[in-house]
């Protein structure tokens, strides 16, 4: 998967976005302007040590974007998009493209692209949800779909001499 952020601002949510592509070997695109440099010291905090586990592409505006990524299956999440995002169908390659933090995306980039639109369902009252969980939602339920492929399966406990005799059925 491919996590597309136009025009970030806030360090720290990027550096969040950045530890959830690592986690989930999604790549990050960033798109200039950003509103941090990227050796900030909040970004790389959020980000942990988990840079070295990710790939990153940065470019110059959205044009450079497109160029660079010819018929890329891009969905483009927004508050005002008509369709809930769990009614897409995601492949592996998807690019999921979000806005910047204080205005989102570009309205004609979104009237362009009006049916590869996407939400979050909310309330009403809300303006929006913070932009590292709103890129989590998504990632997670496209790599839902995609049976989590290449992630791990289960957790280990360190402590735990031997496997406990149940399975996890036996307690739901």
């Amino acid at each position: 998967m491919n996590i597309v952020l136009v025009e970030p601002e806030i360090p720290q949510n990027t550096g969040n976005i950045a530890r959830t592509c690592a986690a989930t070997g999604a790549k990050l695109h960033l798109i200039k302007p950003l509103g941090f440099v990227l050796d900030d010291k909040h970004l790389k905090r959020a980000g942990l040590d988990y840079w070295n586990l990710m790939e990153y592409t940065v470019y110059e505006n959205m044009q450079d974007f497109l160029e660079r990524n010819p018929g890329a299956n891009m969905y483009f999440l927004s508050t005002k998009a008509p369709r809930d995002y769990t009614k897409a169908s995601y492949r592996r390659d998807d690019y999921l493209v979000f806005g910047k933090e204080t205005k989102g995306l570009d309205e004609q980039l979104l009237c362009d692209n009006y049916n590869r639109c996407l939400r979050i369902p909310m309330r009403e009252e809300a303006r929006s949800l913070n932009l590292s969980n709103s890129v989590a939602i998504v990632l997670y339920e496209a790599l839902r779909q995609l049976s989590f492929e290449g992630l791990a399966d289960k957790g280990q406990l360190h402590h735990l001499p031997t496997p406990p005799e149940k399975e996890w059925a036996d307690y739901v």
